[in-house]
Formats: structure tokens, sequence, C-alpha cells
């Protein structure tokens, strides 16, 4: 029997929450038995599993700020003409190697617009061939701030008509529907295009976490800011805020993300040594979080989406703070929506300070812990699932 090959397409930009779920979709697909090739077009993330994941990566763009307007290229100089031809060449010459029976591409038509350059293209290649593949788009929950505009939202029900055949919404409909952020999802619903997978984890990573019934971080405040490329604020206001809240005689936890400057990453080590009583820990993100949240007094986080899954996964007792720069509404809304049904405890980022963000800690060390997970986390597996469903039907 002939094994489906997939082509993933993903661009990160700012964090690397897309390219994470990204990979964890490529991972459950390979785990059935499909080759799958994952396209990165973001900086390379050191220790991704891409357990029998081929990964192609593209030469990077980044974004200049929370704006999004600017791309930079791995060197973090503008991006020019030349650069998008040798990046579109590389991305085109990859597709045509995989000769995929399934495209995957990762938020666009909903977002991306940046990445127009190689996309159009890249879809123009797989629709005009003898052997088109199944051309699928992937997307969270939550769209974007600036992609909330009527017309824009238009332009992308018009590509997703022109282009694409099927979406996966990695969301649970129980707790954030798609109509949310996106005007036209009842069109979507046409032809049984939209399919919910419910969110997506790391399932394997929590299971052997779990398994593993280690101690890491028992009893602690652990604190994260994700890819760490816009936490500084909310691990400075951390480190200050131990000295008001009631948990203060605990280990408090400081986890810089892998995109943090590295003056940053010494700024909060001084300020712990300065202030912290030995009692606070700076160190880099790591491979065992999950266990570090299922084994914590309180977790707090910004609201991404990654993070804040796998604080849901873990059960832990939760304060998120969204990150709200530049015109990002995602973390916002998806933070109080589970902070009205309990799931977590929010503190708007524009509140932030020491005093607020203690005083939230210490309310959420008094509540009670989950006693279940309250959503669906099985997205990964789902999306596996529907995509080799959906190449089931080709033969070449």
């Amino acid at each position: 029997m002939i094994k489906k090959r997939v082509f993933v397409y993903v661009q990160h930009l700012l964090g690397i929450g897309h390219l994470k779920r990204a990979a964890a979709i490529a991972r459950a697909m390979a785990a059935t038995g499909m080759e799958v090739t994952l396209a990165s077009g973001g900086m390379p993330l050191p220790g991704l599993a891409l357990d029998g994941v081929e990964l192609v990566q593209l030469p990077p763009a980044v974004a200049a700020d929370a704006g999004f307007k600017e791309l930079l290229d791995g060197q973090g100089d503008p991006v020019d003409e030349s650069w998008k031809q040798g990046r579109r060449e590389a991305l085109l010459g990859a597709w045509k190697n995989a000769d995929p029976h399934a495209l995957i591409l990762e938020l666009f038509p909903f977002g991306r617009r940046q990445m127009r350059f190689e996309l159009g293209p890249l879809l123009d290649a797989a629709t005009s061939g003898t052997r088109r593949p199944a051309i699928i788009s992937s997307v969270r929950d939550i769209l974007g701030g600036g992609q909330k505009n009527p017309a824009r939202q238009t332009d992308m029900l018009a590509l997703f008509d022109r282009y694409f055949d099927r979406l996966l919404v990695h969301s649970d409909p129980n707790v954030i529907p798609f109509e949310k952020t996106f005007l036209h999802t009842e069109r979507l619903k046409d032809g049984d295009r939209l399919h919910y997978t419910g969110y997506v984890v790391d399932s394997a990573r929590a299971q052997r976490s779990a398994a593993a019934c280690g101690a890491a971080g028992e009893g602690e405040v652990v604190v994260s800011a994700g890819g760490g490329a816009v936490g500084y604020r909310l691990l400075d206001c951390a480190i200050r805020a131990r000295l008001q809240s009631a948990q203060g005689a605990r280990t408090w936890r400081i986890l810089v993300g892998i995109n943090a400057e590295r003056a940053e990453f010494d700024r909060l080590s001084n300020l712990a040594k300065s202030v912290g009583a030995g009692r606070v820990i700076v160190e880099h993100a790591r491979t065992d979080f999950t266990e570090l949240l299922r084994n914590c007094a309180v977790s707090v986080s910004q609201g991404g989406y990654n993070t804040v899954m796998e604080v849901l996964q873990s059960q832990a007792k939760a304060v998120v703070v969204p990150f709200a720069g530049g015109a990002e509404t995602e973390q916002t809304l998806r933070a109080s929506i589970l902070a009205e049904r309990g799931m977590i405890d929010m503190l708007d980022d524009a509140a932030l300070d020491p005093a607020s963000l203690s005083a939230a800690i210490d309310r959420a060390a008094g509540r009670p812990r989950q006693s279940t997970v309250l959503v669906d986390l099985g997205g990964a597996e789902k999306s596996a699932r529907l995509v080799s469903e959906w190449t089931s039907g080709l033969r070449w």
C-alpha cells in the first residue's frame, strides 16, 4: 500500500507556538504511518521533537516587532525582493520533492498575509498539476486582532473558496467556536469543509512526564513566558511580586524563553539574586515543563495557545496574564473565556504590577485544583485521522 505523503507549511514570526503546534500535528500524522515533511519558515528551534518527520528549514524570517508588518531575515535585516525570490524557490523546490497527497498550510489564509509572495505560487502549483492534493488550512481557536477586519475576512473566505478543500480548527467548539472571531464561519460549514479537532497538545510528552512520576516543581510557583520574545515584563514583575505574596516562602521558578535576549536573562538573574532571598530560580525553559506544571502550587504564564493548553492538561492552579501588545487580542479573548468558566485566574496585562500579580497568585493558590480536564485536548490525533481519511482515495 502506498504511504500517504503530507507537506506541512508553518511560519512562526515572534513566538514559537505556531511551530510547536504544527510539529505536534506532524508527529501525530507520522505516527499513523504517513510520510510527513514539515517546512518551517521561522528561526530554527533547537530541540524541536520531530520523531519520524522530515524537516525542511527555509531561509528564516521573523517579525520586526509585535505589529508583524515588517519581515526581517535571519541576520535581522529587512527582507527584499531577492530574498523573497530565493525563499519562494526553496519552498517550491521542497514541495516538488515531497510530491504530497496533502498540503497543509498553518494559519493561511486566515493570517500570514505577509507570506503571500510564496504561498500564492505554492497554491497555484498545487492546484494546476495533474495530481491535485487535498489542500487543508490549519488554524488555532482564535484569529488575531489585526485579522478581524470585515473586508479582510471576506478576502480570507475568497482565498479559501478558491484553493482549499478543508479547514482544521484546533479548538473545542464547546469552549471557543470559530465564529467567535471569524464572521463567515457558517459559509465554511457548507460542503462539510470545517472540522473541529479539539485543542492540540503534546500528549506523548505529557504521558511520559506522568509515567516518570517525578517531583520537579513540587510546591513551587512556576512562572513562564512561552518563547520569551515578549515575556520579560511578566517575569520581572513575578520576581518582585514574591515579596508581597503569601506564597513567598515557596520556591519561585522563573523560566525564560528561548527567544529572550541574553541581556534580559542576565537582568532577571541579577534581580533574583538581589531580592529573591535564595528562593527565586531563574533558568531557561525546560523540556519537563509539563511535569513542573503537574507538581507546582501555582502556574503563572502568558496566554498563548500552547502554554494555556498545557496548563489545562496538567490541571494546575493558574494565573494567566495575556500578552496584549500591538494589535493582539487573541490571548486576552482566550484567557477571559477560560476565566469566566473558572478554569484559570486572569490578570489583565494593563493591570500588571507586583501587587496585582501577588494578589492573583494568592487567589489562585487558595482555589481547589481542577479534578478533571475540562476541554477536548485530542487535536493532534484527530487531525491525523482526518487527513488520513481525506487522502485515502488518492492512489498515486
